[in-house]
């Protein structure tokens, strides 16, 4: 697999990770991603990693790096099904993930997102309301 699929939710991306990332993989998977976001003016990235057994560092670092550059471009990420050895994992490894939201599932994770932006949203419905007049 070259290539790790990006979905387009409305105005958010949802990847779903399912296969163990190799370090190519990943770095192809992070560049993908950052350019989506800036591409689509996405406001939120949800991440699920419920069929991912093995994190190690690199990819631990992947994960905040995508964070973080979303977050510059306007975006907030949601990692949703977690294995509980791979949070122990990343525990173990000092890996705070900055910037990194969690939620147990997709659904909850989408919530998570939706409740994060759902203010800028709300305000800049009413500010299109107001010039529509």
């Amino acid at each position: 697999m070259d290539r790790i699929p990006i979905l387009r939710m409305g105005s958010f991306l949802l990847v779903t990770i399912q296969v163990d990332l190799y370090d190519r993989l990943a770095l192809t998977l992070e560049a993908d991603l950052v350019q989506m976001v800036n591409k689509t003016q996405a406001k939120g990235v949800l991440i699920d990693i419920s069929a991912v057994s093995i994190v190690d560092s690199f990819m631990g670092r992947i994960v905040g790096n995508i964070a973080s550059m979303s977050k510059i471009l306007d975006a907030e990420t949601v990692v949703v099904g977690m294995q509980p050895a791979v949070a122990i994992t990343l525990i173990e490894l000092g890996l705070p993930l900055k910037g990194v939201h969690t939620a147990l599932d997709v659904e909850k994770g989408m919530a998570l997102l939706k409740t994060m932006i759902g203010d800028e949203e709300a305000d800049e419905s009413e500010e299109d309301d107001s010039v529509a007049e």
